[in-house]
């Protein structure tokens, strides 16, 4: 993306994790105004080996949950958040049990 048109590109990263142990960080410059959902989609996280599925995944900005249309700001983080496989309540007190 060039500076020709003279819009403002703001500096970003979108990051994810298609499976344990295994993480992806993408830095991006996308023009003002880019939306939550247009940046991961730049990124592609939604294509290729380990796409994701923003339908079934939350979505933040600097760990606070945002809406898809949420609008970007320069160095904002934008993170996919996988479902938790077990709440952490319940590991917690596994973990405990196995120490005794």
């Amino acid at each position: 993306m060039g500076r020709a048109s003279g819009a403002r590109l703001l500096q970003v990263a979108v990051a994810w994790s298609a499976r344990t142990g295994e993480a992806r960080e993408v830095g991006l410059e996308l023009p003002a105004g880019t939306s939550v959902l247009d940046a991961i989609r730049a990124s592609g996280a939604m294509t290729g080996e380990g796409a994701i599925d923003i339908s079934t995944q939350a979505v933040g900005i600097w760990g606070r949950t945002v809406a898809l249309d949420a609008p970007l700001a320069e160095g904002d983080r934008v993170e996919i958040y996988r479902p938790l496989r077990m709440d952490p309540k319940e590991a917690r007190r596994r973990r405990a049990q196995r120490r005794k």
